[in-house]
């Protein structure tokens, strides 16, 4: 895919019918580093708006799965990463230390509630010391590392409606009297 612009973005949208999370994502990366955006990206995003309220196009939601070992780590993770804080001064990012251990860990997918018991109760027969083996790695790991990188930024968090709230947004600050005239 050659380099996208919120008004490629927008075109393809409305050719497709739907808003990809990394279309969705693009949009942000651009008004996220843009230092001013034009009449045009103004109007694609004024456009976007339109089309997201009346149901012309549909944001695709990011996940309609879930990965069940996600929430094992994170579970596990936690409880030993505040076991840590509390008799230390030490503070350990759980977010690293989920993803250490998850790279090391097979994925455990589910699409329904009952998929995601059958995983978890796998998980606890067959993974739970491999889980709690890695998670230690990961802890090791994150304390013995030098501080490097201070400014990396965390991924942000999506819901579904970021983009149609950003894109509100945007409008609203940078163009609050514009209109788009009709002919």
């Amino acid at each position: 895919m050659d380099i996208m612009n919120i008004e490629k973005i927008v075109g393809q949208a409305l050719q497709d019918g739907y808003l990809t999370p990394t279309m969705e994502a693009e949009v942000g990366r651009i008004c996220d580093y843009a230092s001013e955006l034009s009449i045009e990206e103004y109007m694609s995003l004024d456009r976007l708006m339109g089309a997201l309220l009346t149901g012309e196009v549909v944001a695709i939601p990011r996940k309609q799965f879930i990965n069940v070992m996600e929430e094992l780590v994170v579970t596990e993770a936690t409880a030993r990463v505040a076991e840590i804080e509390a008799t230390s001064e030490t503070t350990l990012d759980l977010g690293d230390i989920a993803a250490y251990a998850l790279n090391r860990l097979p994925p455990l997918y589910a699409t329904t509630e009952e998929g995601a018991t059958y995983q978890r109760q796998k998980a606890k027969d067959e993974l739970s010391d491999l889980i709690n083996k890695h998670v230690g790695e990961a802890i090791s790991c994150h304390l013995e590392r030098p501080e490097f990188f201070p400014e990396r930024q965390a991924l942000g968090k999506n819901t579904g409606n970021e983009v149609l709230l950003q894109v509100s947004s945007l409008l609203q600050a940078y163009a609050p009297n514009f209109e788009q005239k009709s002919q």
